[in-house]
């Protein structure tokens, strides 16, 4: 089919995995009503301005011919095709919190009609569509497969990443019936260019899962590598890199201070929640989390091993961390490392400070934290610069010629010849 033919779409969530979304189907003419229930955000969007890094305010600008941000949920009744894309964190006892998914759910439902499309792209564990959202939308008198379509279809953004958008990354789809995998593949084949049809939603749930469990338990394994070549006095990136050079049989991973993110410190729990359910214990889940989630503790140990070369206790030290977002070239702060780490410093009675051109601003620990700009005096009156995150635009030359000691977890500064970069 061309054109107009799939009809209206709303998105509920317009976040790092939804605007993305939303332009994409507001470039190819189909208009789009992007719901959030952030009226600072639909403010901003509605005045052409974007809130996220990979995103620019042209490009919200050209998409308001089609795309109609609101904070008006019953909108959703005059739309043919309803994608869910609100988070999925994980509680205080790390445990799956959908949430705002049900939320989300019940106001489709409230506004639900015969020959709508409902998908969820929210991760979560294999059995939310059908378990969760099918019992929500069904008691409405409505059924699934009858008078209506429900699937699932895992977000797969990747914020800051230059070279894989919507476009160009495979969309997996699994309907709950034939018909509603059917109708999904239509929908998202107006903006991609791949479509991967599965045989169920739970197949879909798992599919991500799965991807982003892959990716903990590596990187839980060069971290750990990564402890054992300090002990040994090799150089864990020069062990990776020449590894790497093996053309098959070895895919690169690499170590840092820790993970962050909404997805992959969060998603294999989720797997591991819903394993035991089914009395299976996931011990390669469990460790990676356990090796992952002790890393600021290492990079605070290797700090006070590196200021220890020089004579200096970590407290009163004055620490400068450099990024504090989740990974490099974007301002996320989720689930990043750098806050237990933060944490540590101050509890060893050390000072902290911080740069991050992506994260002007941030609220931690009751109070607010606030960047300060890398000059010659900042650098000579740290004690120690720790690298957290490895930013573009960061000149690492130049701050390891200035700093009196660098710790680098990232593998960024180029310190040959200079005695004072530490790596992790």
């Amino acid at each position: 089919m061309q054109g107009n033919s799939i009809g209206t779409v709303s998105i509920v969530g317009l976040g790092y995995v939804g605007l993305p979304l939303a332009l994409a189907f507001a470039e190819k003419g189909i208009r789009v009503i992007g719901i959030d229930k952030n009226p600072d955000k639909v403010k901003m969007l509605e005045g052409g301005r974007s809130y996220i890094e990979d995103i620019t305010n042209k490009e919200i600008r050209d998409a308001l011919d089609c795309f109609y941000p609101t904070t008006d949920v019953s909108l959703i009744s005059d739309t043919d095709n309803v994608i869910i894309c609100v988070p999925t964190p994980l509680s205080k006892t790390r445990e799956p919190d959908i949430s705002y998914i049900i939320s989300a759910a019940n106001d489709v439902a409230g506004h639900l009609r015969r020959g709508m499309l409902v998908v969820l792209e929210s991760t979560t564990y294999p059995g939310t569509t059908e378990e969760v959202l099918k019992s929500i939308f069904e008691e409405t008198g409505l059924r699934v497969g009858e008078d209506f379509c429900l699937a699932f279809s895992p977000e797969r953004i990747d914020p800051g990443n230059k070279s894989f958008n919507v476009k160009n990354t495979p969309k997996v789809v699994g309907g709950v019936t034939r018909r509603c995998t059917e109708r999904a593949v239509e929908l998202y084949s107006r903006i991609v260019d791949r479509v991967v049809p599965v045989s169920s939603p739970a197949t879909a749930e798992a599919v991500k899962l799965l991807e982003n469990t892959f990716r903990a338990v590596n990187i839980a394994l060069v971290n750990e590598v990564a402890q054992l070549c300090h002990r040994m006095g090799i150089d864990v990136w020069e062990v990776i890199n020449a590894a790497a050079t093996k053309p098959f049989g070895f895919m690169p991973f690499y170590p840092g201070p820790g993970i962050g993110g909404h997805c992959i410190p969060v998603d294999p729990l989720y797997l591991s929640w819903k394993a035991k359910l089914f009395n299976f214990r996931t011990r390669f889940i469990e460790l990676a989390d356990e090796i992952n989630s002790k890393m600021p503790e290492y990079v605070v140990y290797r700090l006070f091993e590196t200021l220890n070369e020089v004579g200096k206790s970590i407290k009163g030290a004055r620490i400068l961390i450099l990024g504090v977002a989740y990974k490099k070239d974007i301002g996320d702060i989720r689930e990043s490392p750098v806050l237990e780490i933060i944490k540590l410093i101050l509890e060893k009675g050390g000072e902290v400070i911080y740069n991050d051109p992506y994260v002007p601003e941030f609220d931690f620990l009751g109070k607010r934290w606030s960047s300060l700009e890398i000059t010659d005096e900042v650098l000579e009156a740290s004690d120690c610069v720790l690298v957290h995150t490895d930013h573009s635009v960061y000149k690492w030359d130049y701050i390891a010629k200035k700093a009196r000691l660098v710790l680098d977890t990232r593998n960024a500064v180029n310190g040959a010849g200079l005695g004072n970069v530490y790596k992790l």
